[in-house]
């Protein structure tokens, strides 16, 4: 009886070992490319994988086969031979596509010039067979001067629809230009911006940035006090945001927060790094230290080999919250890497000491990592090969979110009959919604200044109107929510003015 049980219990114990197997993630193999280093999709179309190299070009990868989508060597300005790379950290960094890129070809990107070493945020339009560079219109331009390393680099919209920018501080050891503490300065910075053109500027400052009074462009400051924030992300579930950001000699972070909580964060650096005291050459540091006034890590890891199978390395590869229902081994979990180590690590937020991990994959310097528009998760080396993370039969399809289908990006637009208006007279301001299936009936809010003033719901050509009384300029935005098919929208700014009639004068006799 005794050796019969041992027998089951082994052959559990084997059935077991072997659905683990099955499930555990591997790296697929999609493509080999000349330095990439970023990757995202079509927010519409998954299969349409956008890879970017770092001297400029984006590849369309597309059923396996690739072909030039746009290339922006020559205002990236990187060496043009094969042989020479791109001068320290600046190259082409990363790519984001606008939530209506279906309908509008607006995408945005992020390059560090590698003559003047300027790190831009520019728009680009793709429409028909004609260059995207051609439309190329400046949305930030941000001075970098003395170093060429610590850019940042990261775009991403989040999930309220707005456009997140990272930066690195400047450059050189202890933040010696002494930019991140600094919040006169763009560097050492997340950003946060409605990349729409806005009058004179061209973007838009959201309501609800945390320093709506410093002088522009300090008011797209989201959160400061980042050494070199190379990647982050936002999970697709939740809209919490994860900072990989670069440590100098001797800890690498994860900064972590939950769906907006993040603005006018101050992570520490110079004063800290990760856990432990920083560089501490900045004003207000002796201060934080003691008043508590910086957000700590929620993760950090050594330089120095722990030899207990515990993270170390050089310099984060920050992630994202795996999302891939095809991955249940790493579903919930944050994946990342370290540009030293090499080896594929993930953890639970919940409890990210305690659960980090070994995924016991290897990638030959890995750069970056990139998640497509259903959720797949991609892993980057620097050496050219593209991976996608798989696991079994789900490695080829793309598959459903938890809700059972991936969700939509929403575009919401607003006009107005005229942008000057008579003062205490009504106007009659349109918002409209797309795509329009499924969400016919829904509320959408109206927000005056930021702050909510009414509500209607869409009618069958998903369109809604509004007629406040206007008794002084604003600024109007329309909103819808998200639902189980479809992301929330939020549309750009509206800013209409007060009319002043002109006075009758006595002509002179």
């Amino acid at each position: 009886m005794t050796r019969r049980l041992s027998v089951i219990a082994l052959a559990v114990a084997l059935g077991l070992l072997a659905a683990a197997s099955a499930s555990a993630a591997t790296l697929e193999p999609i493509g080999k490319f000349e330095e990439p280093i970023y990757l995202t999709s079509d927010p519409g179309n998954p299969n349409r994988i956008f890879v970017v190299e770092r001297k400029g070009r984006i590849e369309l990868l597309e059923n396996g086969v690739a072909s030039l989508f746009a290339n922006l060597a020559p205002v990236v300005e990187c060496p043009p031979a094969a042989s020479e790379e791109c001068s320290g950290e600046r190259g082409l960094l990363s790519i984001a596509m606008a939530p209506d890129f279906d309908q509008t070809g607006r995408f945005y990107v992020d390059y560090a010039n590698d003559v003047d070493g300027k790190l831009h945020v520019s728009e680009m339009v793709a429409s028909g067979d004609s260059s995207p560079l051609a439309s190329l219109r400046e949305v930030l331009t941000i001075p970098h001067p003395n170093q060429s390393n610590h850019n940042g680099g990261q775009l991403q919209f989040g999930p309220e629809g707005l456009l997140y920018v990272s930066t690195g501080d400047g450059g050189g050891s202890n933040d010696q230009e002494h930019n991140a503490q600094n919040l006169d300065s763009l560097l050492g910075k997340i950003l946060r911006i409605d990349p729409r053109q806005s009058g004179l500027l061209p973007y838009t400052v959201p309501a609800g940035n945390p320093f709506p009074a410093a002088t522009a462009p300090a008011d797209t400051i989201w959160s400061y006090g980042l050494r070199n924030p190379y990647r982050f992300s936002f999970d697709r579930l939740t809209g919490a945001i994860a900072i990989g950001d670069v440590g100098q000699g001797a800890r690498e972070e994860v900064d972590y927060a939950a769906r907006g909580s993040s603005a006018g964060a101050n992570y520490g650096w110079n004063c800290r790094e990760g856990t432990i005291k920083g560089p501490f050459s900045d004003e207000g540091c002796a201060a934080g230290e003691s008043g508590g006034a910086f957000t700590a890590p929620v993760f950090d890891y050594p330089h120095v080999d722990p030899e207990d199978g515990g993270a170390f390395g050089c310099a984060i590869i920050g992630g994202f919250v795996a999302r891939d229902a095809g991955l249940p081994s790493l579903y919930g979990r944050y994946v990342y890497a370290d540009l030293c180590a090499g080896t594929m690590r993930s953890l639970d937020f919940a409890n990210p000491v305690s659960s980090d991990r070994s995924e016991n994959l290897s990638i030959a310097k890995p750069v970056s990592f990139g998640e497509d528009s259903c959720g797949r998760l991609y892993a980057i080396s620097g050496k050219g090969a593209v991976y996608r993370l798989a696991a079994g039969a789900n490695s080829s399809t793309c598959p459903p979110s938890p809700s059972g289908t991936a969700r939509k990006a929403t575009f919401v637009g607003i006009r107005a009959q005229s942008r000057r208006v008579e003062r205490n007279s009504r106007v009659l301001l349109t918002a409209f919604v797309s795509p329009c299936g499924g969400r016919r009936g829904e509320p959408v809010k109206l927000l005056r200044n930021g702050k909510h003033v009414a509500t209607r719901r869409l009618d069958r050509a998903c369109t809604v109107h509004f007629r406040p009384r206007i008794s002084r300029g604003a600024g109007y935005r329309a909103t819808i929510g998200e639902n189980a098919a479809s992301l929330a929208g939020y549309s750009r700014r509206l800013k209409l003015r007060i009319r002043h009639r002109a006075r009758n004068h006595p002509r002179p006799a």
